[in-house]
């Protein structure tokens, strides 16, 4: 499989944060005053998705599909999820549950790299670190809106 393939897969799995849009509805949500700025939400998963990307093709090119790409799939699809259950959905409560689990996946990716690919590995670090930040994010907005009657 090419890197191209590889640059495809994690621009599906972007889709989504295309398709799930913020909106209005997230725009009158409260939030945490170190909220990161709306444009800076783009910019950093497209980069994130690339070097995902080329994590993936690195372990691919090293040793094929084999247990870790299980794990490597396990949180696309975690990712994938996020934007429909939160913005679809308007559900920071599902949402809150799936990017724990995302947190963890990706945690494990790093993991299951390191052995076959030390620079596949390092390439998923930025992605934990992101994530890391939309968890509390994520969990924040869910607890100061609650009460609020905005959920679905």
């Amino acid at each position: 499989m090419s890197l191209l393939a590889f640059l495809v897969l994690s621009a599906a799995v972007a889709s989504t944060g295309i398709i799930f849009k913020p909106g209005v509805w997230y725009r009158g949500l409260k939030k945490p005053a170190w909220t990161p700025p709306n444009r800076a939400f783009p910019i950093v998963w497209s980069i994130l998705y690339i070097l995902i990307a080329i994590s993936g093709w690195l372990v691919w090119r090293q040793q094929g599909l084999s247990w870790p790409f299980l794990i490597f799939a396990a949180q696309l699809v975690a990712n994938l999820l996020w934007s429909w259950l939160f913005f679809g959905r308007r559900r920071p409560d599902l949402a809150f549950a799936d990017i724990v689990v995302l947190w963890i996946l990706v945690a494990a990716n790093i993991a299951a790299f390191a052995p076959i690919s030390a620079t596949a590995a390092w390439l998923l670090v930025p992605y934990l670190v992101w994530v890391s930040v939309a968890v509390a994010l994520n969990l924040s907005v869910w607890r100061l809106n609650r009460d609020r009657g905005v959920f679905a």
